[in-house]
């Protein structure tokens, strides 16, 4: 089973949790921001542990490819 879907007619064809319009993006910021994957559950019940992990997975996939991010510069 795949955790990840992308249509165009979904959140513009962002990366979503499928059957859902949770973006990997919303969970990865969630989790920057300091809450739990727990908490993250809790907050929405369509998600699953599973689909957590597999939004991390992704992301981890996506930034193995070729493209360089540069990273913001922030002021010191």
């Amino acid at each position: 089973m795949s955790f990840i879907e992308s249509k165009p007619n979904v959140m513009m064809g962002k990366p979503v949790i499928s059957g859902t319009r949770i973006t990997v993006e919303s969970i990865l910021e969630r989790l920057a921001a300091g809450e739990s994957i727990d908490q993250i559950l809790a907050e929405q019940p369509r998600l699953t542990r599973e689909s957590v992990l597999a939004a991390i997975d992704f992301a981890a996939k996506a930034l193995r490819a070729d493209v360089v991010y540069p990273a913001p510069e922030h002021a010191a």
